[in-house]
């Protein structure tokens, strides 16, 4: 008897994957350079601490409302694209037959089989094998605005609130590279859980991430403190 075991793909998880990422390392690294970059500048820690916590609500306001904008606006494609086929379908069944039984040889079929394929594929289920096959619509890159949005903002305040915390518990004087360093470390673990949950490999990830993570710092320090030397 033939046993069939069952496989996990980790690309089920891209979509609030790339959401969750995105928002949490926008958040520890824009607020980390924004605290840093008026630290530098020889700011009062309170002011330095109104700055961190206005980025941090006007940062997660931004990535949800972008995210929305963005996603919704492949979402009104991906609607358009799919009324469109139903439309084909529904008034030119067999010019979609054929197109789909090209699409399966094109993919290493045999003419016949493939016309056999198509035939059986549109009888179960027309609209769905052409979603699929036709367009490259399944459920796990099917865009989702709301989740996106939730899950930037959501994520954005968590990785924010790092560098908020450290800012506040930091000795007078040392903010600048307190925060660095505490940024540096948590790039480092989300770099590290982003790549363990999308199933890659964790180091080329988290270098990449530590990489532009110190570069933003040193170059928001460098103009901070240049404008308060000017000032």
């Amino acid at each position: 008897m033939r046993t069939l075991h069952k496989e996990n793909h980790l690309i089920e998880r891209i979509g609030w994957l790339r959401a969750a990422v995105l928002g949490a390392n926008d958040g520890l690294i824009s607020t980390s350079s924004l605290i840093v970059g008026v630290g530098a500048a020889a700011t009062a820690q309170h002011e330095v601490l109104v700055a961190g916590v206005a980025g941090l609500v006007a940062g997660a306001m931004s990535m949800a409302a972008g995210e929305y904008v963005s996603v919704s606006s492949q979402a009104d494609t991906e609607e358009a694209d799919m009324a469109r086929e139903r439309h084909e379908l529904a008034t030119e069944p067999e010019a979609e037959l054929a197109e789909l039984t090209a699409i399966y040889e094109e993919r290493g079929v045999s003419p016949d089989l493939a016309r056999q394929v198509a035939e059986q594929m549109m009888a179960k289920d027309a609209f769905a094998a052409h979603a699929r096959d036709e367009l490259g619509l399944a459920g796990h890159v099917m865009a989702r605005p709301v989740q996106a949005a939730l899950t930037s903002a959501a994520t954005f305040a968590s990785g924010a609130a790092l560098p908020l915390v450290v800012s506040l518990l930091s000795p007078p004087g040392t903010v600048v590279w307190t925060v660095s360093i505490a940024c540096l470390l948590g790039l480092a673990a989300l770099g590290a859980i982003g790549a363990r949950v999308g199933g890659a490999s964790v180091l080329k990830p988290t270098l990449r991430v530590v990489f532009w993570g110190a570069v933003a710092m040193a170059t928001t320090a460098a103009i901070g403190a240049l404008i308060g030397k000017a000032i």
